[in-house]
């Protein structure tokens, strides 16, 4: 993977970061969300031709994988435990840690993050999910990438919390890790929560394709 020769590698409260400074001012603050083995290196593929007012932070998530790479939620210990679906509780920590990086960071850099973008991807897009409905006031818009709602999400979802929430959802209908029925299933979900959803589905596995790409870029332009 090419990382882009604009962004620097940091270490910030314990986190590493990838970062890219806005060239523009006044600046407006992405957080980048990688999936489940992946690390601070993952997401800029994505983000490549992002316009130079975006700040971009993308966080090295806290759990270890082996044989490598890291995760949003700490490992099961059992095998049973092991094949559940992730459930909003298994993301509260990181999504609470987030925000505490998000305002730790921006203090620091004289940035204005009272609302912020995020996009994530697979297990990132979970996560991006639950910050939206744990923190709804800070999320600006968010992109979901062959993601999913984490189970037990439903007694948030009723109360609103997303009015008019700009999301952008794109799904693989091919994909054999997260089966499209459960981008389906979110759309629906995130429109109840309030949610006004931009809902992408292309002939791709697991990964974002080129029209995709385009249209993430369209959408965060």
């Amino acid at each position: 993977m090419q990382i882009p020769s604009d962004t620097g590698l940091i270490t910030f409260n314990q986190w590493t970061l990838r970062v890219r400074v806005a060239s523009e001012q006044p600046p407006r603050l992405l957080l980048l969300l990688h999936g489940w083995t992946g690390d601070e290196n993952s997401m800029w593929i994505f983000v490549r031709n992002f316009s130079s007012d975006y700040w971009i932070i993308a966080p090295r998530a806290p759990h270890v994988t082996e044989p490598s790479g890291y995760s949003w939620r700490a490992s099961r210990v059992h095998q049973s435990e092991r094949r559940s679906w992730p459930s909003l509780e298994d993301f509260r920590s990181s999504a609470e840690s987030l925000i505490a990086l998000v305002d730790d960071y921006a203090a620091q850099n004289q940035i204005d993050a009272r609302q912020f973008d995020v996009i994530g991807f697979s297990q990132g897009a979970a996560l991006t999910n639950v910050v939206a409905l744990l923190y709804p006031e800070r999320v600006q818009r968010a992109g979901v990438l062959a993601g999913f709602l984490p189970a037990e999400s439903e007694s948030l979802i009723e109360k609103r919390p997303l009015n008019g929430k700009p999301f952008f959802v794109a799904h693989g209908t091919l994909d054999e890790m997260v089966n499209i029925e459960y981008a389906r299933q979110s759309v629906e979900m995130l429109e109840r929560a309030g949610a006004s959803v931009t809902f992408y589905e292309d002939e791709i596995g697991h990964k974002l394709g080129t029209n995709g790409l385009h249209a993430l870029e369209e959408y965060f332009s």
